[in-house]
């Protein structure tokens, strides 16, 4: 249940701990989904590696219309569509996939501004191979779902819903 949240708009909560998320607009729960965020845990400095924590918003949803699995490096889609195989050919690529909700840090000295700015970190959530698993903390910080997963988050969000991210 969502308690930061006073208006009966979307809100998305994320949990590092349970590698999962859930889409609250009141008291309805309208999706959820396992999740995998970073293999370095919590954690809001620049260049960590980490998710960061706190309250959150999404800045920017990216990809609207593309084909599912669309590539995408530096938030432009890049031509290609993935495959089992363009994974095999590319086995160290950090897959960002399908749609991107990039995150911007509410709090201002925990994840909004100098070292510790989630937008300037580009944390997104963000679709990623779903031969990968969900559940398990695997990310260099974004937070990864699958691509199904994701275009149903998309479509049921708008630009500037409230993410709150805990440990």
């Amino acid at each position: 249940m969502q308690s930061s949240q006073s208006r009966n708009e979307p809100y998305l909560k994320i949990s590092i701990a349970d590698q999962h998320c859930w889409l609250w607009q009141g008291e309805t729960l309208l999706f959820d989904a396992p999740v995998s965020t970073a293999l370095n845990g919590p954690g809001e400095q620049k260049n960590s590696g980490c998710t960061p924590r706190g309250l959150h918003q999404v800045r920017a949803k990216i990809g609207h219309d593309l084909p599912i699995n669309t590539v995408f490096v530096g938030r432009r889609p890049t031509g290609e569509i993935y495959s089992p195989e363009l994974g095999r050919k590319f086995p160290d690529r950090d897959w960002i996939l399908t749609r991107i909700l990039w995150l911007s840090g509410l709090e201002q000295g925990r994840n909004r501004l100098a070292n510790v700015d989630t937008m300037q970190r580009y944390i997104y959530i963000h679709g990623c191979p779903d031969e990968l698993p969900m559940g398990v903390a695997l990310s260099h910080g974004c937070i990864r779902m699958h691509n199904d997963d994701l275009l149903t988050l998309f479509a049921l969000i708008p630009v500037g819903t409230t993410v709150e991210i805990t440990a």
